[in-house]
Formats: C-alpha cells, sequence, structure tokens
C-alpha cells in the first residue's frame, strides 16, 4: 500500500493536537501557579540605627526600619494577615457584585472590612506601634482606625473608587517589610 502525501499528514494530527492541548495546559498550569497573595521579596534588611535618617515620610516604614529582626518577623507576620484580610474583601465584593448589591453597599462593606482588619492585626501588635498608627489616623481622618466610607466618598467622589482605596495597601510598608501584595483571582 502506497502513502498519499496527504495520508502521512493525517496521521500526524492527533500527536500535533494533543502537543498543542498539552502546550495549551501547561501555561495555564503556569499561569494558575503564579504567586498571590503576601510574596516575599527578599530577606528583611538588617536593623538601622535610629540615628540614621529616615529616607520616608511614612511613619511606619521609620519605625520598621528600626526594629530588631525577631520583631520585624513578627511585623512581616502580621502584615501577611492584613493582606490575607484583604482577600477576604476581594472574595465579598465578587459575591456582592455577584448577588447585586449597589456600589454604595459594596464600598459601606468593604470600608468596614478594612477597619475591621486593621482591628485584628493591631491585635497582635505591640502598643507603642499601634499608638503610631493611631495618631497618624487621627491626624489625618479624625478616627484611630482611618477614613470611613463617607469621607472617602467625599475624597473620591465614586463609590467604585472608594471600594477600589479600601483595597489598597501602603506599598512603603509592604517593601520595607520584604512584601509584594498580589490580589488572588477570584
Amino acid at each position: 500500500m502506497r502513502l498519499s502525501p496527504s495520508r502521512p499528514l493525517r496521521a500526524l494530527l492527533p500527536a500535533l493536537s494533543a502537543v498543542t492541548l498539552l502546550s495549551t495546559a501547561a501555561v495555564s498550569v503556569t499561569a494558575a501557579a503564579e504567586p498571590c497573595g503576601s510574596v516575599i521579596t527578599a530577606p528583611l534588611a538588617p536593623r538601622v540605627s535610629a540615628d540614621d535618617p529616615c529616607p520616608s515620610a511614612d511613619p511606619v516604614v521609620c519605625r520598621i526600619r528600626v526594629l530588631p529582626m525577631d520583631q520585624k518577623v513578627e511585623a512581616q507576620r502580621t502584615r501577611m494577615r492584613y493582606h490575607a484580610l484583604l482577600e477576604d474583601m476581594h472574595r465579598t465584593e465578587a459575591a456582592m457584585r455577584e448577588a447585586g448589591a449597589s456600589e454604595e453597599e459594596i464600598a459601606r462593606e468593604l470600608v468596614d472590612m478594612r477597619n475591621q482588619a486593621k482591628e485584628i492585626t493591631r491585635a497582635g501588635m505591640t502598643p507603642e506601634e499601634v499608638a503610631i498608627l493611631e495618631r497618624r489616623n487621627r491626624e489625618k481622618y479624625g478616627n484611630p482606625l482611618g477614613p470611613t466610607a463617607d469621607q472617602l466618598y467625599v475624597k473620591y467622589g465614586s463609590w467604585e473608587k472608594v471600594t477600589d482605596a479600601s483595597m489598597r495597601t501602603s506599598y512603603a510598608v509592604d517593601r520595607e517589610l520584604s512584601l509584594e501584595y498580589r490580589p488572588c483571582p477570584v
């Protein structure tokens, strides 16, 4: 039996299809395996002297820089717990949208969740660390936990922007703790 020129190609098609499917699956698995949530980006920086000038305007960053390593490790763990609570907020937002909640309802719920997350994570901090955070927030917002939903609405002018703001994290604090926050797919 003699093969026509198209016959070997037809025999290869199933094999080529299998390779294509496996390649696509490998790309999907790789994309799904991307780290999300709290991602450690580097080892924690060693403690600096309190006499060294702080390059940041954020008092929290300045405080972290002078912590002994054991306290920095604990601060990093606390920040990672806070990031996990932000993940809960992303899931809540998705569920509320699916249920048909209004932008205002979503924003108000997420601002409340963020303030609860702050309370939860501050429970693991020293009184001095909590005092620094609360003092900053009182000065800036008149509230130890930070801005209310209404204050954020006045600042941003839309409930969508309030929602976005409620799920942001401080890049400067994350960087000082060798972390990067990457929202997980919902």
